[in-house]
């Protein structure tokens, strides 16, 4: 799977760094923009192989990121947390 984070969403930085510790297979990149500037303006958020994920603060984005990591969110809850 592909995490990716723009640079100019606040939050990320624990979040990258939690992920990379967790999950050191995973692809965690982040990149000057990933053109995701509405939610990305609103609030920490990532993409997760093509779907944009968000959070309320940087705990909860890396709550629903590994929610989805291990398949554990289900439709219902992801609708909630992604655009």
């Amino acid at each position: 799977m592909k995490v990716r984070f723009c640079k100019h969403n606040k939050g990320k930085s624990k979040v990258v760094d939690r992920l990379e510790e967790a999950y050191p297979d995973l692809n965690v990149k982040v990149k000057d923009c990933i053109k995701k500037c509405g939610p990305c303006k609103k609030g920490p958020m990532a993409v997760v192989d093509g779907r944009t994920v968000r959070g309320e603060d940087g705990d909860e984005l890396y709550l629903n990121i590994v929610r989805i990591l291990e398949g554990k969110a289900p439709q219902e809850e992801l609708s909630l947390s992604l655009d």
